[in-house]
């Protein structure tokens, strides 16, 4: 029986499964309260983690996101019940930690993950295109890289407690979110009281989703970052088909629970600057391609006992805490007196987006195992 079940999650029909359920969930999600075309969202989420751990102080989006504990749970759920969970770590950790703060830094320039960028465009915000365009750039330049030799080299295995330390960290999030305790006078945890933070799904359906979709993605393999890496390298676009069926599944959820809106000014917690769409995107892809999974496939590698993605997971929580302390995370388009404004970065956030992109092509130029001559 699980022989069946592993051939059957490693096929195309598993792969199409995965997407379709996801596709279902988000826009479930948004519709029992979390924030518009933010069904689920990686990068946001964890952004609203660091905020409720007071790594930064913008009220808006502060609050522990129970999708994230329930993407690595069950993803080590997943790994133990068909004997995958191996704990490994020391390949590069340093180099992953920061390839995941200036993944965040892109993303939240962009206002959204690869997943967040999938949902828009189902929902029918067409500046997802730019973002998606800018990824689908960034995983491009990050393919050339590999071609040439780029390797942040092997991660041995370690001790069992190693791989357990993100899963149970996971764990104690998800206790400070019920117990919701008070450490300090206008301290921790925060929880948002408007904006984004304060719109989200009942706790128990949240994390009841996370922890199916981090099975489901652990099985499959699901990742976004992955289905056009391997469409550019190898012409295999069997994740691909996943991320593809996640979107169809996902644009008839919306028509069906009347949340499409097609269109590129005003959408909801977007920017239609298409410039630093396209670049946030591409830093976040090349930062993703470098480092081996995009943000969701991160935290489904730490729930199965991979260190080094754990590293990376916590990159990513820092870089959001730098975006916002620094203001170099995107500002959606408003509208004031009727008059619309767009959105989009600062100078701040267009010079961290620049440094991040000259950071990546220096990590993928310089960690390189180069062939000895004879």
């Amino acid at each position: 029986m699980s022989q069946r079940l592993t051939r059957f999650f490693a096929s195309r029909s598993g792969i199409i499964l995965a997407g379709a359920i996801i596709g279902v969930i988000a826009p479930l999600l948004q519709k029992l309260g979390n924030p518009a075309n933010m069904g689920i969202c990686v990068a946001c989420f964890e952004r609203d983690i660091a905020g409720a751990l007071g790594l930064h102080r913008a009220a808006v989006v502060q609050y522990i996101r129970p999708e994230i504990i329930g993407f690595v749970l069950g993803s080590m759920l997943a790994a133990y019940a068909f004997s995958e969970f191996r704990a490994r770590a020391g390949s590069a950790p340093i180099v992953r930690f920061v390839l995941g703060m200036f993944a965040m830094i892109g993303a939240l320039a962009f206002l959204g993950c690869p997943w967040r960028a999938a949902l828009r465009l189902a929902a029918g915000d067409l500046n997802a295109i730019l973002g998606l365009g800018g990824l689908a750039a960034g995983i491009a330049i990050g393919v050339q890289f590999l071609k040439n030799g780029y390797n942040l080299g092997r991660a041995p295995k370690t001790h069992t407690a190693a791989g357990w330390i993100m899963p149970l960290l996971m764990f104690s999030l998800l206790l400070l979110r019920i117990v919701a305790p008070v450490f300090a006078k206008d301290g921790p945890i925060f929880f948002s009281a408007g904006g984004p933070g304060s719109l989200h799904a009942p706790l128990v359906v949240a994390l009841a989703a996370g922890l199916l979709i981090g099975f489901l993605a652990q099985r499959t393999r699901f990742c976004t970052m992955g289905a056009i890496r391997d469409v550019i390298l190898m012409r295999d676009a069997h994740l691909l088909s996943g991320m593809g069926t996640l979107i169809v599944v996902a644009a008839i959820m919306n028509l069906i629970l009347g949340q499409t809106r097609l269109g590129v000014a005003g959408q909801p917690v977007a920017h239609s600057s298409h410039v630093w769409n396209f670049a946030g995107m591409m830093l976040s892809g090349l930062a993703f391609a470098l480092a081996g999974g995009c943000p969701g496939r991160q935290l489904f590698l730490a729930g199965e006992g991979d260190g080094d993605a754990a590293v990376f997971v916590v990159g990513m929580i820092t870089g959001a805490a730098f975006s916002h302390n620094f203001a170099l995370a995107g500002s959606p388009d408003k509208a004031v007196d009727g008059i619309a404004t767009v959105g989009g970065l600062t100078p701040n956030g267009m010079g961290a987006v620049i440094l991040g992109l000259v950071v990546c092509l220096l990590i993928g130029f310089t960690m390189r195992e180069r062939t000895k001559e004879v």
